[in-house]
């Protein structure tokens, strides 16, 4: 089962991972909340829409903008609306 892990602390943790570009994107529901914090930072990417991101707090530690999703996915992956990836440090294994 793939799960997200930073700074000793499993992040997300799901079966049901949508890879793409080689990204593991997890569903909502499979995220440890009390770890992730909004963050005010969008990018754009030409067949995703606007990502949303959130930055990583373990223990006093913040990893800024750790995590991203789409919260309204164009119509080529809504299949990943909602869905969070990870980079920065953050290891999927």
């Amino acid at each position: 089962m793939p799960k997200a892990i930073w700074n000793g602390a499993v992040l997300a943790e799901s079966d049901n991972t949508v890879v793409v570009e080689g990204n593991h994107y997890f569903p909502a529901d499979a995220i440890n909340k009390q770890y992730f914090q909004e963050s005010n930072t969008h990018t754009t990417c030409p067949w995703k829409g606007v990502a949303s991101y959130y930055s990583i707090d373990v223990d006093g530690q913040v990893n800024k903008d750790a995590a991203w999703y789409y919260p309204s996915a164009k119509e080529k992956a809504k299949n990943i609306e909602g869905y969070v990836a990870f980079w920065k440090g953050v290891k999927v294994e």
